[in-house]
């Protein structure tokens, strides 16, 4: 059974989320429906973008990805899929997908014409694309090659000999604190030195966690969570809320014999 995965901004309060899952299943009743998440902060791409890209490695191949988040971004907005690694991807040309890969071949990114003769909505284009795509139709004759791809610039660290400046760019359920900041990043810039991290008026954090149990509850913590990224914790508190700290949010990270 083919998995259709769905990460949008609709949320989970209107009939958005429905209307879209049975759309999709009219097109094609045999498909196995998976939400990685409809709480996306709304027309936040770069969120759409991080759950995604941390999602799909646990997805086996085969298996197509759509992305409703900030659909409607301009007055005519326009759709895409095209194939990566054995997954398939839909949904809007926003940018979101380059913030994903960096390495696309655009002349293989197909614009999604909608079914029939009349304007078609977000959801009936989606559902349209994920019933073509598993049925097996070739992706070239969904549509055009895309005349131009939507490229949004990724968010990177900056990166001195001594120093390490990121941005905070995700907060959980748990408001944990995620940081732009992966560990090959650090490890190659700390060098087996020490070093000193700072947030907000706090004193620094010195040393890397393993776990949110190494510290005393209610202890600040960091350390890098399963997806290799470095990660701001409070032991069984809430970080965001007693750190101060929100999306967007700097921090900095200073190195030292």
């Amino acid at each position: 059974m083919q998995i259709v995965s769905l990460t949008t901004d609709y949320g989970s309060k209107d009939y958005y989320v429905a209307e879209l899952k049975a759309s999709i299943l009219t097109n094609k009743s045999d498909f196995a429906i998976i939400d990685i998440s409809h709480e996306i902060d709304r027309y936040d791409i770069v969120q759409a973008s991080f759950y995604l890209l941390n999602a799909v490695v646990s997805f086996p191949k085969g298996s197509i990805h759509i992305v409703g988040v900030n659909c409607n971004y301009r007055p005519k907005s326009e759709y895409i899929c095209f194939e990566r690694d054995d997954h398939f991807f839909i949904g809007p040309n926003n940018g979101v997908f380059s913030l994903m890969f960096d390495d696309l071949d655009e002349s293989k990114i197909f614009v999604i014409s909608p079914p029939g003769d009349e304007p078609a909505r977000v959801n009936s284009i989606f559902s349209h694309a994920a019933a073509y795509i598993g049925h097996g139709l070739p992706l070239e004759e969904i549509g055009i090659i895309v005349p131009s791809f939507n490229k949004k610039l990724v968010i990177q660290p900056v990166v001195t000999s001594n120093q390490i400046r990121a941005t905070v760019i995700h907060i959980d359920h748990f408001e944990n604190v995620v940081v732009n900041l992966t560990k090959d990043i650090f490890d190659k810039v700390r060098n087996k030195r020490h070093f000193e991290l700072f947030y907000k008026p706090h004193d620094p954090i010195t040393f890397l966690c393993k776990d949110y149990g190494d510290v005393s509850i209610g202890d600040p913590l960091a350390f890098f969570n399963s997806a290799g990224y470095l990660e701001i914790a409070m032991n069984m508190d809430k970080a965001s809320s007693m750190l101060n700290l929100i999306k967007g949010e700097m921090i900095q990270i200073n190195f030292f014999e």
